[in-house]
């Protein structure tokens, strides 16, 4: 028998309240948490109807498959006209509508889109932050701005008892698409299934106290009264329509329908792994882990870092870490691919506005990022390539607020044949692609900035570590079996400073058994 519910619609209904002009926030992470039956609704209309038409979007997080889900699905020539992103990577049709000049659109940090639906909703004026100080955000550099199309400024300098900081305008937002597990007759949400909780609650608030609508797509509708009051997530007095979506349109992410370790259920099992080859992010992954404190509440990103986790775990070492996800999970191990963003039995899920609070106020120990591209003056690149744009996620929130920090990636791109042999590195052939070059194409990292705050930076690379020094960055160590001048100097750009102590890197990395390693104090 079904549950009459009076916020309850058709999918149909539900597209039909979105308007010309409307100013969206969208929900999800990569392909968690995505109100996707909805989004391909709009897609279909629009298709169908030309309606609706110059659609605003604002999306915190990457979302979709870098195919044809998530934000994809709204990604056509008038049906937006301007979207304000954390993360671009994973949807190349709204890249290519900005790129060709389409749209307007602004790259922001993660964090920050995050705390501005939180401070919006409050009534604020914006979100004053000193995170994008230095960056391509930062007025004086880019000010986020995608395209040249784009030129309202939205982001400013402004300064408070001597201190320098950024102010992010306020979001206007009168439409949010939000996902959640179930809903009562009332429409209160809760996430159960969910395998995290993101900024719902702030956007639902945000576009309520504006007047606007919310709908929220779940799995199914209960009676009233039968939700655990604790566990709402969105309550009811905010939600305007639910839609109950099919299986197939609300997977717990864009990799797996549903996964009960995501959500702390099931029974923890002990599984043979297979050892992970002696390859060079596994050698990157190796030196990067001898950095690592007991105790040590952390972040990996995605890449070479991730393969850190593998390590700690070869190692025994893992339960002696804390690791955390920006979206919200606390402890665990972290997912990848397509679920990234998931992590199984974690201790905790936070929101994603409560994750950035922790982060923005320098509670993560230490942070191991990816390393696409850095130049002489130590600015690293991991947003924007030619005409990919990438987009900075939480790359500037937590870069610029742990205490120590780590970019991890191989020293060259392209095909090659490096490979390890009686614990040294040989290189018969490198990438073609440079990646320690003069100058880098945007800063997502500023060293600046970095210099002004005294704090530790690391460039980790399968043959050569490097920390940041006053001016450049110093070389100091490198691989056992690499040549100074052939294999590092003459495949860069620059010359960095080179450490008078120099080192060769641990001989335990080079070896195909585990190293033994125990963390420090």
């Amino acid at each position: 028998m079904s549950i009459y519910s009076r916020k309850q619609c058709t999918l149909e209904d539900a597209v039909n309240m979105i308007h010309d002009n409307d100013c969206v926030i969208l929900g999800g992470f990569i392909g968690a948490v995505v109100p996707e039956c909805i989004e391909k609704g709009i897609e279909d209309r629009f298709l169908k109807t030309g309606k609706p038409r110059n659609l605003k979007i604002i999306f915190a997080a990457g979302q979709g498959d870098a195919g044809t889900k998530a934000v994809n699905h709204l990604s056509h020539e008038g049906l937006v006209t301007s979207a304000i992103g954390g993360h671009w990577g994973l949807i190349p049709k709204l890249q290519k509508l900005a790129n060709e000049g389409k749209i307007t659109g602004y790259n922001l940090p993660q964090g920050v889109i995050c705390h501005l639906f939180r401070d919006s909703a409050a009534g604020k004026l914006g979100t004053l932050t000193h995170v994008g100080l230095g960056t391509f955000v930062d007025p004086r550099v880019e000010g986020g701005k995608i395209n040249d199309k784009t030129q309202e400024d939205i982001v400013s300098v402004t300064e408070i008892n001597g201190v320098e900081n950024l102010f992010y305008k306020k979001i206007d937002a009168n439409i949010a698409i939000l996902r959640g597990t179930t809903s009562d007759q009332s429409g209160n949400i809760t996430m159960e299934d969910e395998c995290l909780i993101l900024e719902n609650l702030a956007a639902a608030q945000l576009v309520h106290n504006n007047g606007g609508k919310v709908i929220v797509q779940v799995k199914q509708i209960v009676r009233d009264g039968t939700l655990d009051p604790l566990q709402v997530r969105i309550p009811g007095i905010y939600v305007d329509a639910v839609v109950v979506s099919e299986d197939e349109y609300h997977m717990q992410t864009f990799a797996e329908y549903m996964n009960f370790s995501y959500v702390g259920k099931g029974v923890k099992e002990v599984k043979d792994k297979e050892t992970r080859p002696l390859d060079i992010k596994k050698i990157i992954a190796r030196r990067a882990a001898m950095e690592l404190k007991k105790n040590a509440v952390v972040n990996y990103g995605i890449g070479a870092p991730e393969v850190i986790a593998e390590v700690t775990d070869e190692e025994g070492i893992t339960s002696e870490l804390i690791a955390t996800v920006e979206p919200g999970a606390i402890g665990g191990t972290p997912a990848g691919g397509l679920s990234f963003g998931a992590s199984s039995f974690p201790q905790a899920i936070i929101t994603q506005d409560q994750m950035f609070d922790f982060y923005d106020g320098g509670g993560l120990d230490q942070a191991f990022l990816g390393l696409a591209e850095t130049d002489e003056k130590g600015d690293l690149n991991v947003s924007k390539f030619g005409t990919k744009i990438a987009g900075c996620g939480g790359f500037i929130n937590i870069t610029q607020n742990a205490k120590k920090v780590y970019f991890c990636g191989s020293f060259t791109a392209g095909k090659n044949k490096i490979y390890v042999s009686n614990g040294k590195l040989h290189i018969k052939e490198d990438g073609s692609v440079k990646k320690f070059i003069k100058k880098v194409q945007q800063i997502t990292f500023s060293s600046d900035t970095a210099r002004k705050n005294n704090k530790e930076v690391f460039y980790i690379t399968e043959r050569a570590v490097f920390r940041l020094s006053q001016k450049s960055i110093e070389l100091i160590e490198i691989a056992p079996g690499v040549d100074l001048q052939k294999n590092i100097i003459e495949c860069m750009e620059f010359v960095p400073e080179i450490s008078p102590s120099l080192k060769i890197m641990d001989e335990r990395i080079f070896w195909e058994q585990p190293m033994g390693l125990e963390l420090k104090d």
